[in-house]
């Protein structure tokens, strides 16, 4: 199934919407429930992917442990203040069996669901978790070797992050799975990548998956590498991404690969052979609400752009609507989802839901939809349907200042995009609290003695412009804080 170039994704929480289809069929939903209409309202929409998050069996052992943690209860009882111990299932990040839970119809319900989203034109993408497992895994039993031990020391130093596990054959103490940074995840056991035999099965498991989508988000990606992972536990480890990715698609052409990563590690993600990495980076950026870091990670090499996966909001994340006051929102989003690289989109971003829920949870309140909201991501998820967006060529554009002593310029971001055909689509945002002015450089010499177009996509801007002056001089612009043209360009004349 060939794609474009610059796909979009939405991503689903799996059990958070069946729970909600249960409440309004009255029984419990499967993944057989997902409508077709519902499928092709999505396509209809755009988008290529579905990520379905937490779909795999989780155990008791979590289970237990996210209902009796006292900070993660604190956390679920704001997010849901009529809480219910039903609500809270376990993380769908401590994995017992790589197959499809009971709850959700099992593998059988899921491949159904997957030939109905092909007959769309929509791909399925699905969790894989490299660095650690729940604790009641099976492995526990019969691969004891595959995590990382600890010793009496290690839990009298650091309890948080080790515990005792009772096994078949006695009792073990083992590492809960973390990051170098923070303490370790209570429900889960950290693998020992320097065990060739659990290298293994891991390659075994992805490509059980493998046979089940066509592409998987893998969590914390960057922490199976060897360095880091060898500065976390002192153990050193063989690379594993470059064999595993190389194996699942010998059997699997095209399958693809999307890695969660931070501390500015996507290139060397990319280089283990993902087609693609989060971009936290430009996340972070469009916080720090300044113009020139975003417009100067926008200059990076497009070989590395079109291999970034952008987004505003994620089940890790705050909510957009949240994050972002509703005046600086339109303008991230316009930057983030107009630039190259995978278009992903959180479910519940376009109605402008603001709780975070939990992946413990399989529960979310009722919020209110953002009308204003939910408008402007229609007709954003419009202009990214435009072939040009989907298969052009983006370029960064110079905006200098629109008169001397002027520096407001700066304050912009500008780019175009080129389809095949010729056509072009002009972006310009004023990322900045303050109103700003500047010319847009325009460097397209088939606009001499030409009369140019310019209709706004998003609002009800129409601007004629000759084509001498736009080379001559660039396309002044003079917008409001944070706001932001897209422009559809024609050629009158």
């Amino acid at each position: 199934m060939q794609g474009p170039r610059y796909p979009a994704l939405y991503q689903i929480n799996a059990r958070v919407s069946l729970t909600g289809l249960s409440q309004s069929l009255g029984r419990a939903a499967t993944l057989d429930d997902i409508a077709d209409a519902e499928l092709d309202r999505l396509s209809r929409m755009g988008f290529d992917w579905l990520w379905l998050l937490s779909v795999w069996q989780t155990g008791e052992a979590a289970q237990r442990i996210s209902r009796s943690n006292p900070s993660w209860r604190r956390e679920f009882e704001q997010t849901l203040p009529d809480l219910r111990d039903d609500d809270i299932a376990g993380s769908g990040f401590a994995i017992k069996d790589y197959r499809v839970h009971r709850a959700l119809g099992g593998d059988e319900a899921l491949a159904r669901l997957r030939a109905r989203m092909r007959q769309r034109g929509l791909r399925l993408m699905l969790d894989f978790v490299p660095n650690h497992m729940a604790l009641d895994h099976p492995w526990t039993d019969s691969h004891p070797d595959y995590f990382v031990h600890a010793s009496e020391d290690d839990l009298a130093r650091a309890p948080q992050n080790h515990c005792r596990v009772k096994t078949n054959n006695g009792p073990l103490l083992l590492a809960h799975g973390r990051d170098p940074y923070f303490d370790g995840w209570p429900d889960t056991l950290q693998l020992d990548y320097g065990s060739a035999g659990l290298q293994a099965s891991m390659i075994g498991e992805l490509e059980r998956i493998a046979g089940q989508c066509d592409g998987v988000r893998c969590d914390m990606a960057m922490l199976v590498l060897p360095e880091v992972f060898e500065r976390t536990w002192s153990i050193r480890a063989e690379p594993f991404w470059p064999k595993a990715i190389e194996t699942v698609r010998g059997a699997h052409p095209g399958f693809l690969f999307m890695a969660e990563v931070y501390w500015d590690m996507e290139w060397a993600l990319q280089q283990q052979g993902f087609d693609y990495a989060y971009d936290k980076r430009l996340y972070d950026r469009l916080h720090e609400r300044r113009a020139r870091p975003v417009r100067e990670h926008l200059c990076a090499d497009m070989g590395y752009q079109d291999r970034l996966a952008r987004f505003l909001e994620n089940h890790d994340e705050p909510r957009a609507a949240a994050a972002f006051a509703p005046e600086v929102h339109p303008a991230a989003a316009v930057l983030t989802f107009l630039s190259p690289g995978l278009r992903f989109f959180h479910q519940g971003q376009f109605e402008g839901r603001r709780t975070r829920i939990s992946p413990h949870l399989i529960r979310g309140p009722d919020e209110a939809v953002d009308g204003d909201l939910e408008q402007f991501y229609g007709r954003l998820l419009e202009v990214l349907g435009l072939p040009a967006l989907r298969d052009g060529r983006w370029s960064l554009r110079d905006c200098v200042p629109a008169w001397a002593g002027n520096n407001s310029s700066d304050n912009f971001i500008a780019f175009d995009w080129e389809g095949a055909a010729g056509e072009r689509v002009l972006a310009a945002v004023n990322y900045s609290p303050q109103p700003s002015q500047c010319f847009v450089c325009l460097p397209f010499p088939q606009m001499a003695g030409r009369l140019l177009r310019l209709r706004d996509l998003l609002g009800p801007a129409v601007y004629d412009r000759p084509g001498d002056d736009l080379l001559s001089r660039g396309l002044f612009l003079d917008l409001p804080p944070w706001g932001r043209h897209v422009f559809d360009v024609q050629w009158l004349a």
